[in-house]
């Protein structure tokens, strides 16, 4: 029997542990996606206790809290945090076969030492390890990243915001992790939703102009965008419920724009060529911009209407969509190549049965421009566990090049989260391994090590055209 979580786990064979630890385990980390705040990075926040940094906002653990039966107080509620970590342990001591309990043992591995079980019989052990540790030098917000060997992180930024913290940042020569921004406009495109023309107002005063048509709106985010750009800016990210194609003239949409801004309610049709429109503007300028676009779609959000009211969105009450019609997908990317606006993109779909569409999908749209440079994104969400993520990298070895790929992100809200790329990095290496041994790869290290290293870190680098602090 394989002991519990030793350095090997999960590399069941000799060359997957080779490429693990001579060649994954050394690459640092590009985070190109995640969801933490640049304002804590700058004032590298020591946090009291490890509810705070382990389950505050992580509404991957609430789900799964809620799962077991766990009363809200003890999840969002008033609860002392070492109430709530107490239930917490309670709970991911029996999640047998959750990623959240490879993930949270691989973090008190990494940062704390702790080589044991986490459950109800050790969670007074583990909270006054973890707190000590928390409490020492070291172990602040910039402590954590520079321990994780993160060379780059990309937050989630909405076109209003200053980027106060990014240029303080960037400026801040005794940090060595570059954070910068990545764009993400679905404010402006989601005209169904009731606060867009309020929405719009904020955006008009940060682009110091009025908005009064669907050429103002494009006017404003293009200045927005070269602010982001002159912050070094060069991906955006757009979360939105499938890649739509409802083409309309330009007299359509500035139709369809004028009678939502009037108060209106829209259809479902003029919705979707009003998204066609803003996707296909965007696709132009980043573009001409040389920024990467990230499509992340099949997710139907807030399903709990109760709980939505109470709590807001991002708060576990989201699921996994089956309507992402591969046709207008490949229609979409079709009509902005015909355009000579094709910049290179990632498609995420958070339903795993899309993975082949978008593998087939992405060979249709290559060229000489980058390696990959339609990308079938990393399992994200639902699907970042063990067979997730096999299933992934399996799709797109068979179906496209495995070799080009960039690799994982964390999609996180927490700073202890780093350890979901080596979790990656074990489950790449043990495919590798897997069809080495098998006899499918021949044991070529020098192919197989530039493979590896492609995928942990080079390629992203490559990819996005991150610039070293």
């Amino acid at each position: 029997m394989q002991a519990f979580m030793d350095k090997d786990f999960l590399l069941n064979t000799e060359t997957a542990r080779k490429l693990y630890h001579e060649y994954a385990a050394k690459c640092p980390i590009i985070d190109y996606h995640c969801h933490i705040s640049p304002k804590q990075i700058w004032d590298d926040l020591q946090y009291e206790n490890i509810t705070q940094v382990w389950l505050g906002g992580d509404h991957y653990k609430w789900r799964l809290m809620r799962c077991a039966g766990v009363d809200e107080k003890y999840i969002t509620g008033d609860a002392s945090d070492y109430e709530k970590f107490c239930k917490w342990a309670e709970v991911v001591g029996k999640a047998i076969g959750n990623p959240l309990y490879h993930w949270s043992h691989l973090e008190l591995q990494r940062f704390f030492g702790y080589n044991g079980a986490l459950s109800a019989k050790t969670a007074d052990e583990v909270w006054n390890i973890a707190n000590a540790k928390l409490q020492s030098a070291g172990y602040s917000v910039r402590g954590l990243i520079e321990m994780s060997n993160v060379e780059t992180i990309c937050t989630t930024d909405d076109p209003i915001d200053n980027l106060e913290w990014h240029q303080k940042l960037a400026g801040d020569k005794s940090f060595k992790t570059n954070v910068w921004p990545a764009w993400r406009p679905d404010k402006a495109v989601n005209i169904e939703k009731p606060d867009f023309a309020d929405y719009l107002a904020k955006l008009a005063a940060a682009a110091e102009m009025e908005i009064k048509s669907f050429a103002d709106l494009k006017a404003a985010l293009t200045k927005r965008m070269e602010y982001f750009h002159e912050n070094k800016c060069c991906l955006s990210d757009h979360g939105i419920n499938y890649v739509m194609f409802e083409p309309a003239t330009e007299e359509e949409v500035e139709a369809i724009f004028a009678k939502r801004m009037a108060g209106e309610t829209v259809t479902a049709k003029e919705e979707a060529a009003y998204k066609t429109a803003c996707l296909m503007f965007f696709a132009g300028e980043y573009k001409r911009l040389n920024w990467v676009m990230q499509l992340h779609y099949g997710c139907r959000r807030d399903n709990n209407l109760t709980q939505y009211a109470k709590l807001g969105p991002d708060t576990g009450y989201d699921t996994i969509d089956n309507f992402a019609p591969a046709g207008q997908t490949a229609a979409f990317l079709g009509a902005v190549e015909k355009a000579g606006n094709l910049p290179k993109t990632i498609l995420y779909s958070l339903n795993p049965n899309d993975n082949a569409a978008i593998d087939t999908i992405c060979g249709c749209f290559q060229s000489s421009e980058a390696v990959s440079k339609i990308q079938h994104g990393s399992a994200w969400w639902f699907n970042d566990h063990f067979e997730g993520m096999t299933d992934q990298l399996t799709s797109l070895a068979q179906l496209g090049y495995l070799a080009g790929f960039v690799g994982m992100l964390t999609d996180s809200r927490s700073f202890l989260s780093y350890p979901r790329h080596e979790y990656f990095r074990r489950i790449l290496c043990r495919l590798l391994g897997q069809w080495v041994e098998d006899g499918r790869f021949p044991q070529d290290y020098d192919i197989l090590g530039e493979i590896v290293t492609g995928i942990s870190c080079v390629n992203a680098r490559n990819y996005f055209n991150f610039a070293q602090k």
